[in-house]
């Protein structure tokens, strides 16, 4: 029987938001932080230090990823709940970056753990 996905997509690691926070504290200068949620969203709630490249606007930003980036660095993803980084962490390492993590629960766990100050919506 011949394999149907011959090339399967590898597993999306992930950290919680209390490795996030301590990494904010502690080496900001080693990671790269990316949130893909819309505009809108980012003037509801928002993390200082993530670059915002919303999943809408695609086309404007994907052909200068891997100039724009480090696919070396570490990187950390995150949306609302953690299903639109989960397709951004998959994308980004089909484009060769080799240190992607989703963060899991998105902005809105940061926000029922972290820093209650960061709006829930």
């Amino acid at each position: 029987m011949t394999n149907a996905y011959p090339n399967p997509p590898k597993a999306i690691a992930e950290t919680d938001v209390e490795t996030l926070a301590q990494r904010l504290a502690s080496d900001l200068e080693t990671i790269q932080l990316i949130d893909v949620r819309e505009p809108h969203e980012i003037d509801v709630a928002s993390i200082p230090n993530f670059i915002n490249l919303p999943l809408s606007q695609f086309p404007a930003w994907s052909p200068t990823i891997s100039t724009q980036l480090d696919p070396k660095a570490e990187t950390i993803v995150m949306c609302h709940l953690g299903m639109r980084s989960a397709q951004m962490c998959q994308w980004l390492m089909q484009q060769g970056f080799t240190n992607v993590k989703n963060l899991t629960g998105g902005i809105d766990a940061y926000s029922r753990k972290i820093d209650p100050s960061v709006p829930i919506y």
